[in-house]
């Protein structure tokens, strides 16, 4: 058994009248092109199988028509597949009941969508608490609960204005609120951040990071922005065309794409913006280190290559955020990788 939170396995989605007809054409070699033009149907999700270590951000990624909404929707299972498996906790999210579904749905996973979904008619407060009231969780409670995340999230002073009068990014954070209100364990943010200016976006982001550094959630995050993907995720997925190209940490999708489609994606990315020292630290192995410059895991190359260029150490002594020393990086294997 696998310890990841979620394990997506052989999941395949097709739509159109005959799916599973359909599916033995994608199974024979069919593309998407080719399946939409000679059968007259849509291949959504092709052979995915995915593991979602529990309390990480796991970025899914690709352009329009990648399969990525249809994906997480799976997750939650508005979506049903065509063929294969979801798997949460060890619960088969395919086998459940409808009043196992809807209580699974309530208590265990909250999503935030592109568009803010807020109701119209409700204030902020009353939008923050909705998912609570469903739950049939007490008034007080629900409004203390509330409360907490409408701070947390920087809308205090405004639990009484209706979405109409908050800006793009006000609204976005009532929605984070009352995904977080619901307290559910897995967090689904389909292009949450996309609707919204860079700058709003970049506050957006931190926020989230900032949340997940105290709440480690489980959080699936949709995206077809590359720097928010490497920003924001402990892993990526990327996809394309319903196929998964390439998943892993996100020095591994820079230092080594896999295929042409990845390699386009990161041929221009700053890496030294976007790779931390524990991303491509060696194992310590006996070397002498005493005189080693020390960084923390999760300082980017950015942050300390100015130092490592005026001081010339021959190798960094990695530590964490108690100073404990979890690996080291010559100098050498740095300058390797801000060449390529």
């Amino acid at each position: 058994m696998s310890d990841a939170k979620i394990q997506i396995k052989n999941l395949y989605k097709i739509f159109g009248k005959n799916p599973k007809t359909a599916m033995e054409y994608v199974k024979e070699g069919v593309g998407k092109d080719e399946l939409l033009e000679k059968h007259n149907h849509v291949l959504g999700l092709k052979d995915i199988n995915l593991d979602i270590p529990e309390r990480s951000i796991q970025v899914v990624m690709g352009l329009s028509g990648s399969g990525k909404s249809t994906l997480i929707r799976h997750i939650n299972r508005l979506i049903e597949p065509t063929a294969g498996s979801v798997t949460i906790d060890g619960d088969e999210v395919l086998k459940m009941n409808e009043e196992d579904l809807r209580s699974f749905r309530r208590s265990k996973t909250a999503m935030v969508f592109q568009r803010f979904a807020l109701l119209p008619h409700k204030t902020v407060l009353q939008n923050t608490i909705f998912g609570l009231h469903i739950q049939k969780i007490d008034d007080e409670t629900a409004k203390k609960s509330a409360l907490r995340w409408i701070d947390r999230v920087g809308l205090s002073g405004y639990e009484d204005k209706y979405p109409q009068h908050l800006s793009g990014g006000m609204q976005q954070r009532v929605g984070l609120a009352r995904a977080l209100t619901n307290d559910g364990d897995i967090l689904l943010m389909d292009e949450a951040f996309s609707a919204l200016d860079p700058l709003i976006r970049k506050d957006m982001q931190d926020i989230l990071l900032e949340l997940q550094d105290e709440l480690h959630k489980t959080v699936v995050f949709i995206t077809h922005d590359l720097d928010e993907a490497l920003k924001i995720g402990d892993r990526i997925a990327i996809l394309k065309d319903g196929i998964m190209d390439q998943e892993g940490i996100p020095a591994e999708i820079l230092l080594n794409p896999q295929t042409k489609y990845v390699k386009d994606f990161v041929e221009d990315v700053n890496r030294a913006r976007v790779i931390k020292a524990k991303h491509i630290m060696d194992q310590i192995n006996g070397q002498d280190l005493n005189n080693a410059m020390p960084i923390n895991q999760d300082e980017f190359i950015d942050r300390f290559i100015d130092k490592v260029i005026a001081e010339k150490p021959d190798s960094l002594l990695i530590q964490d955020k108690d100073k404990n020393n979890v690996g080291f990086l010559s100098s050498k294997k740095l300058a390797e990788i801000l060449k390529r």
